[in-house]
């Protein structure tokens, strides 16, 4: 964005003609020293590299000559941003960046220098522990770390070094007292006034202890200040920190991190943040400093304060929020509908605009300030520096965009009303027969059992050690829990859900933030918990799921797997080296999309089937990168890409996965390297653990391994030839039945190619009728005997009649006719296959009909069983009873009826 002026400057002397008419310092720059400005110097931005030139040619010899050279340079750099920004040549982000690359220089210069000359005099300073030289790491804070350093700007510096240790040399020093000295005379370099002016004033007050602090530290002593000492308002301040030279940067990143971003969402960035911005508000109050664009209301600060909200509480699991100029993070807010995109808009523009209103404030006089100037005079000039007719017009331009900043200020960080809740007194001990008619007129139906459960968490041994923060948001959601709950169907059954959820999330003090921020959250969170106590439940297990709730518009909105795909990929890199990470970035990916797909399907958006076809396809993707994982982790492996493929059976492999369904598994290769059997056999007890393990964030999938080649007592691993030979000569039945529901869901696609040929091959063998018959249905009855039913009550799937009955007519249909009609081999789903079949005639058409009906009938009262918690999908048997009765009528023709 560039400033309009009065005109595009028709010449150098023009340019500079403006410059000085606007920029007293500038005019006082150019009237002592003309050879500052070269001619046509203007037309181009300050580089790095030209800035280092300059350096060079300076050939710094004493630290007197290195004042000189870096003062010199700033007065070249700053009045060439001066004339090009005010000529309408620059845009805000080369200023920012031109002042930042002088900053960054200068450091780094002087840095060098000074090491140089220190260890000629003292010897180099060397670790302790690993012998090796160590070099002083210069850490930028604030604009200096964001890349955004104003015109006249401070910089904020932390100096840190590796190891103790001590000096090789004549006259040893310990490391520490060495890196002390090199940090006092950096500070003199930089911010010492002399005849030649300064380079940047140096404010070191963000150190650990700050002004009481060492100037200098090592690494160990700034981890063990973060763990033992760290404040809130410290790791707002860190999240700018930027390491500006020093041979271990990513070293001392990694330290940082954890302090600044938490591996959760850490909602309670709220309360640190508007604590912050209150103490900031009254000191604005207590100077009388309204007009200062930059910490008065709708300023500067109140944008940063915004992005660095939403990178506290997301930083720590999504990387590119991490990022540290404002302009940079503030689209991706838009991007994760975390703000509005015309909130970004306003906010982006009322940013720029503000700072180069801050870059003409300080360009008067290259003094820091951010208030507006009382005088007339230079109100004038201000105004005309921003391109307005007037001081009038640029206020009215001001206080739009400080309104708009306002507005959205307000509204992410707006508390709840002081007001008590009028339900407050239900949290606490009192007249229990006031409490109970509370209750019963907002709706309870058993308001005594209702008043015991939450007497029961408010007395609960979490509860009570909660630190006061939480006991207070808890005081203020149980209201709010109560009120939301009354108003839903089931409002006793939602409320003892809800507290389970609350006395759950007790102890994580982001998530009870987080439900007092955003009420939505807490509304969505009731209406699953009304509709489903399976769903509560997961909720309860995986509270960071809240987190899911907060848009709808990412809640409700369908799935791009390649997209996802692509999300998940970028996590599992950020983590890469450390696998309980991965396993929990793996975790919470599930966990994200099941809990979107379940919220869809308990809105009545999802039909059952486009559900089993939503959570395979999830399946199969997680399957696909958990190989990759695992193969890239595997020590032994021989080759870049296994030659090994993953078969699913079952749910998974019918595309009819349910939320809770396992994942019944075989691994087949093709490799006729000699290492293969035994890197193929680690790679598949590597990629069931990263399945299998419960970690803090739960576990991915259940698995059955039992359907490989003969079964438990096989190989984990069977090569392709192998697997094919078993399939013709070997296998059951049973086997066969099964066979018929399997698909390749991840590896390589030659091999998946080649199963499908197989699986077919061995579908299409030409069978016994009669004798499949007799196995088919000597399997069901052993299958019915495994599991007895003494309830009374009709099991939906394992009872006659049942699901498992249709399953096997259509196995048995596929077995029996494939060999003459391969489109039967098709992994299509029963229900298709029970048309297919009726079209190929093999059965009849209104029995198909009935029986595809029934099939599905099933599928969804199962499904609605599971969603409310039951353990068996038990029914009364005449609520299906024309489905039983046709199913049952279907069996005695397919497998029954003689010849």
């Amino acid at each position: 964005m560039r400033i309009p002026n009065a005109g595009a400057p028709p010449d150098d002397a023009a340019l500079v003609r403006r410059a000085t008419e606007l920029s007293r310092f500038a005019r006082r720059l150019l009237a002592a020293e003309p050879g500052l400005l070269p001619p046509a110097s203007m037309r181009a931005a300050f580089v790095a590299d030209e800035m280092r030139a300059l350096l060079d040619a300076a050939d710094a010899a004493d630290e007197t000559t290195l004042k000189r050279a870096l003062r010199d340079l700033r007065k070249r750099v700053m009045l060439r941003a001066i004339v090009r920004d005010l000529g309408g040549l620059a845009a805000l982000d080369e200023v920012l960046m031109t002042v930042t690359a002088l900053a960054e220089i200068a450091i780094s210069t002087a840095v060098e220098h000074l090491e140089r000359w220190l260890a000629a005099e003292y010897g180099e300073p060397t670790g302790e522990d690993s012998g090796l030289a160590q070099k002083l790491h210069v850490v930028g804070m604030g604009k200096l770390g964001g890349r955004e350093l104003n015109v006249s700007s401070d910089i904020d510096l932390v100096f840190i070094y590796p190891e103790e240790g001590e000096t090789r040399g004549a006259r040893p020093l310990s490391n520490h007292e060495f890196f002390i000295r090199l940090a006092r005379r950096l500070i003199a370099l930089l911010n010492e006034m002399t005849a030649d002016g300064y380079v940047f004033r140096v404010d070191m007050r963000l150190r650990p202890l700050g002004s009481d602090g060492p100037l200098a530290c090592s690494f160990s002593m700034l981890e063990n200040y973060f763990v033992t000492q760290g404040r809130e308002w410290e790791r707002y301040a860190w999240i700018k920190g930027r390491v500006v030279c020093g041979d271990r940067a990513q070293e001392l990143i990694d330290l940082v991190r954890p302090f600044v971003f938490r591996r959760h969402l850490d909602y309670s960035a709220f309360d640190s943040l508007r604590d912050l911005q209150r103490e900031v508000r009254r000191e604005v109050e207590r100077r009388d400093i309204l007009d200062n664009i930059k910490l008065g209301p709708g300023g500067i600060r109140e944008i940063e304060f915004i992005v660095q909200l939403f990178q506290l509480i997301r930083g720590g699991r999504d990387a590119a929020l991490r990022e540290l100029p404002t302009l940079t993070v503030l689209p991706l807010l838009a991007a994760r509908n975390l703000l509005p995109a015309a909130a970004v808009q306003d906010l982006t523009a009322a940013y720029i605009y503000l700072r180069n209103l801050e870059h003409r404030l300080q360009y008067l006089e290259d003094k820091q300030t951010q208030s507006l100037p009382a005088n007339a005079d230079d109100q004038a000039l201000i105004a005309a520096a921003m391109g307005c007719a007037d001081y009038a017009t640029l206020r009215a331009e001001l206080d739009r965009h400080r309104g708009n900043v306002t507005r959205e200020f307000e509204s992410i960080f707006a508390t709840a009303q002081d007001d008590v809740h009028p339900l407050a007194g239900l949290w606490h001990p009192g007249d229990e027969a006031v409490q109970f008619n509370t209750l019963r007129e907002l709706g309870y139906r058993a308001p005594q059992q209702t008043l015991a459960r939450i007497a029961a968490l408010r007395n609960s041994a979490r509860v009570r050690q909660m630190p006061q923060a939480s006991h207070t948001r808890m005081e203020q959601l149980v209201p709010l829990v109560i009120e939301t709950a009354a108003k839903l169907p089931s409002p006793d059954a939602t409320l003892e859900r809800m507290l389970m959820l609350l006395e759950s999330i007790s102890r994580r003090e982001a998530y009870l933030a987080l439900l007092l921020q955003y009420p939505q959250t807490l509304e969505r969170g009731a209406q699953l918990a009304n509709a489903s106590p399976w769903a509560a439940d997961y909720l309860a297990r995986h509270p960071i799921l809240l987190d899911e709730l907060l848009d709808t518009r990412t809640l409700y909105a369908v799935p791009d797997w390649t997209q996802l795909k692509s999300a998940l990929r970028n996590q599992l890199a950020e983590a890469a080296g450390d696998n309980e990470r991965q396993m929990d970035v793996l975790r919470h990916f599930k966990h994200a999309q099941t809990m979107h797909l379940l919220a869809q399907d308990i809105a009545g958006a999802l039909p059952l089937e486009t559900l089993s076809d939503h959570l395979s396809d999830l399946a199969d993707l997680i399957l696909s990168e958990v190989l990759r994982i695992t193969w890239q982790g595997l020590r032994s492996r021989h080759c870049e890409h296994p030659r090994f493929a993953i078969i699913a059976y079952g749910k998974l492999g019918g595309k009819e996965l349910g939320y809770a369904s396992d994942l019944d598994l075989i691994f087949l290769y093709q490799d006729a390297a000699p290492e293969a059997p035994e890197n193929y056999a680690r790679l598949a007890q590597r990629l069931n653990n990263w399945l299998t393990s419960l970690t803090a964030a739960g576990l991915l999938y259940e698995t059955d391994l039992r359907l490989r080649p003969d079964g438990v007592g096989g190989l984990l691993v069977s090569s392709l030839a192998g697997f094919a030979e078993y399939q013709r000569k070997q296998a059951w039945v049973w086997e066969h039945q099964a066979l018929t529901r399997a698909r390749c869901v991840a590896g390589d696609r030659e091999i998946g190619d080649r199963f499908a040929e197989i699986r077919s091959e061995v579908l299409r063998q030409r069978r016994d009728l009669v004798q499949l018959r007799a196995e088919v249905v000597a399997m069901r009855d052993k299958m019915l005997a495994a599991h007895p039913n003494t309830s009374g009550r009709f099991d939906i799937k394992h009872d006659r009649g049942g699901l498992i009955d249709v399953e096997f007519i259509v196995q048995y249909l596929v077995l029996g006719h494939s060999h003459r009609h391969a489109e039967l081999t098709g992994n299509i789903g029963n229900l298709a296959l029970l048309k297919l079949a009726a079209r190929l005639g093999l059965i009849g058409e209104a029995e198909a009909l009935a029986a595809h009906d029934a099939y599905r009938r099933f599928r969804q009262l199962q499904h609605a069983l599971r969603l409310q918690g039951d353990r068996y999908a038990r029914v009364e048997t005449a609520l299906l009873a024309p489905e039983i009765a046709t199913v049952r009528k279907l069996w005695e023709i397919v497998l029954l009826a003689p010849g």
